[in-house]
């Protein structure tokens, strides 16, 4: 293990306790300052029994949810665009001059012929400050769920300008969709100090729990546009895939969203 993993899986347990009251609530009330933290849709951070509590809050007043294809999560948008080939694989940017492999990162979920019109993609960073919980960005069928185990970098621009490929080093998760007629993945990617990355609608599934690579597939199983499909216990990376000619995204590079705004509409 990794001095990553082994501090991250520390952080996770740490982060689960319930201290005494006076100081549970000094503690979350340092981390609201000191990362800045808009409270005025989640209760108040002395209400929170734990950190684990604060990160994976739930929102307390509804979100609007926009037409078309909304942002599964808050965040920044580091990079998006079209896929480009390179030694018979498919390269997307994680930053402006630094690429990876979305051949690498989807790993095992996907047959070569989803692949022959090209993928669109969108790196959304989810900082400590952001609201952890992800939701379906459009009404979707879940196929199937990929766990790919890896390191536990940070994924920050200035870690993603240091180690090459690095979203395809780090574990994660990836869910493969069908929305409308044609496939989506969603890959929530592990981070340093990330507990884990849990799914809403299946318990067995989270990562961070020393197990090795699988895939499990399932026969039915919808959603519905904004349901919450799980959440980070600290920030983090969701990776957007979507086969191309499909989706017209709309907001650029380095700009914010939220979850439940607008960020494509369909062709």
């Amino acid at each position: 293990m990794t001095f990553s993993n082994f501090s991250s899986r520390l952080f996770g347990k740490v982060a689960k306790c319930n201290f005494p009251s006076f100081l549970q609530k000094l503690i979350n009330k340092a981390y609201v300052k000191y990362f800045d933290i808009d409270m005025s849709e989640f209760k108040q951070p002395d209400e929170y029994l734990s950190l684990n509590e604060l990160f994976t809050r739930t929102l307390q007043i509804q979100r609007k949810i926009e037409d078309e294809f909304i942002s599964p999560s808050d965040g920044k948008i580091l990079e998006l665009g079209q896929s480009f080939d390179a030694k018979d694989e498919k390269f997307a940017f994680s930053i402006k001059g630094f690429t990876y492999s979305l051949n690498e990162l989807l790993k095992n979920s996907y047959e070569d012929s989803e692949f022959k019109n090209g993928l669109d993609y969108v790196n959304i960073y989810l900082s400590p400050k952001d609201y952890h919980r992800f939701h379906s960005p459009f009404d979707m069928q879940i196929l199937s769920a990929t766990y790919v185990s890896g390191e536990l970098f940070s994924v920050s621009e200035k870690k993603l300008s240091k180690v090459a490929n690095l979203y395809t080093k780090n574990e994660r998760l990836i869910l493969k969709c069908l929305v409308k007629n044609f496939y989506i993945w969603l890959v929530f990617v592990g981070a340093q100090n990330v507990g884990s990355i849990r799914l809403s609608f299946d318990e067995s599934i989270q990562t961070n729990a020393n197990k090795g690579n699988f895939t499990k597939t399932y026969d039915s199983l919808f959603l519905n546009k904004a349901d919450e499909l799980g959440h980070f216990e600290m920030g983090s990376t969701i990776v957007l895939i979507a086969q191309s000619k499909n989706l017209s995204f709309k907001p650029l590079a380095n700009s914010t969203v939220k979850f439940g705004e607008k960020i494509a509409t369909f062709l």
